[in-house]
């Protein structure tokens, strides 16, 4: 009897191993709810409006634990995951791509200009495209 339900077991542990793989999040709601904020921040009329949309997009991508991370912005992607970079770990290009979106995120909301975060806003929503199109 041990011979034929040794394997049963590995089977079953594989199956429930893939299911768990399969399950896992891989940041793309996070990534397109990022994206859809970027491009109200493309077009806010006033800082204030670019900045609160720039720090949705920070927190998408970053997660509540993120550096970064400002609960007082809104969290738009609450219960979606970790943040889309901790949950594109496995994807190499993604990750590096959403590294890069929150670098010109963070430039954004360190610019006190209109201009110059509506221009950095623009660049976030272009990445975000580009990685969403990677998926």
């Amino acid at each position: 009897m041990g011979k034929f339900i040794a394997p049963l077991i590995g089977t079953l542990s594989l199956a429930m191993l893939g299911t768990a793989v399969a399950a896992a999040p891989n940041g793309s709601k996070e990534v397109s709810t990022a994206l859809a904020h970027a491009e109200m921040a493309v077009a806010a009329k006033d800082l204030k409006t670019v900045d609160m949309h720039l720090h949705h997009v920070v927190n998408c991508i970053v997660g509540t634990k993120g550096q970064g991370f400002d609960a007082s912005a809104g969290d738009p992607c609450k219960d979606m995951g970790d943040g889309a970079l901790n949950d594109s770990t496995m994807d190499k290009a993604l990750h590096t791509k959403l590294e890069d979106v929150l670098h010109e995120a963070d430039r954004g909301l360190k610019d006190k200009s209109y201009g110059g975060a509506k221009k950095a806003a623009e660049a976030v929503a272009d990445r975000l495209k580009a990685a969403e199109k990677s998926k």
